[in-house]
């Protein structure tokens, strides 16, 4: 849920009648989203999927990487951006919620451009000696630090890093958070700020989107 959702219903209406239409598609997949998982509010949703979409569309990347798929709405925003020939590898570890993206994913016009892993993403990274043009994280917070810290390195260089989830419903404020999630973003943000080698900004989008790129 977003701080609009919470705080201020009548604007994030507002913005979602502003922005452009989501594809039929993705619209099916939230439903289903809603009806068929236990935290659907993990779900991307309208504003953010169509921001991550025009992100793409403007940068055109060949190589994606996506670190927590879930349900594939994410994914397939991503998707829309793609160069001719392009591809985004997404990475997950719940198996129970596989069939559900892979399901969307079959059924979309970028099926051929999708490779959906069910792998831990720091053994992955680890592993690939791939270079990404924009790699997007919405995973287990306890490893935003580790996530950034080895993705760096397969981030060409002008390339986007983005990391969901980053205000943590206002608790990035405290100054001494008990809750180890909160610890661990607040670390990441102090990490990317103070890192010399990226610029980057925190745009307060539902949650918060820290938006990274390689210099």
């Amino acid at each position: 849920m977003s701080f609009f959702e919470e705080h201020c219903p009548e604007m994030d209406r507002y913005l979602e009648d502003h922005a452009s239409a989501e594809p039929e598609i993705l619209r099916k997949l939230r439903r289903e989203t809603f009806r068929k998982t236990t935290q659907p509010h993990m779900i991307s949703g309208y504003q953010q999927g169509r921001l991550l979409a025009v992100l793409s569309k403007m940068m055109q990347p060949r190589n994606i990487l996506e670190i927590g798929t879930f349900t594939g709405y994410a994914t397939l925003c991503l998707a829309e951006g793609l160069a001719a020939g392009g591809k985004i590898t997404t990475l997950d570890v719940n198996e129970e919620l596989a069939y559900l993206p892979k399901k969307y994913f079959e059924q979309s016009e970028f099926a051929a451009q999708i490779d959906f892993k069910l792998m831990d993403a720091r053994k992955f990274l680890g592993k690939t000696q791939e270079i990404f043009d924009l790699i997007f994280i919405d995973a287990d917070k306890e490893n935003y630090v580790e996530y950034f810290a080895l993705g760096k390195d397969k981030l060409r260089r002008g390339g986007v890093m983005i990391f969901d989830n980053v205000l943590w419903y206002g608790k990035v404020l405290e100054d001494n958070p008990k809750q180890k999630s909160t610890q661990c973003i607040k670390a990441l943000n102090d990490t990317v700020t103070a890192d010399e080698n990226f610029e980057n900004v925190i745009l307060p989008l539902r949650d918060g989107l820290h938006l990274i790129r390689k210099i």
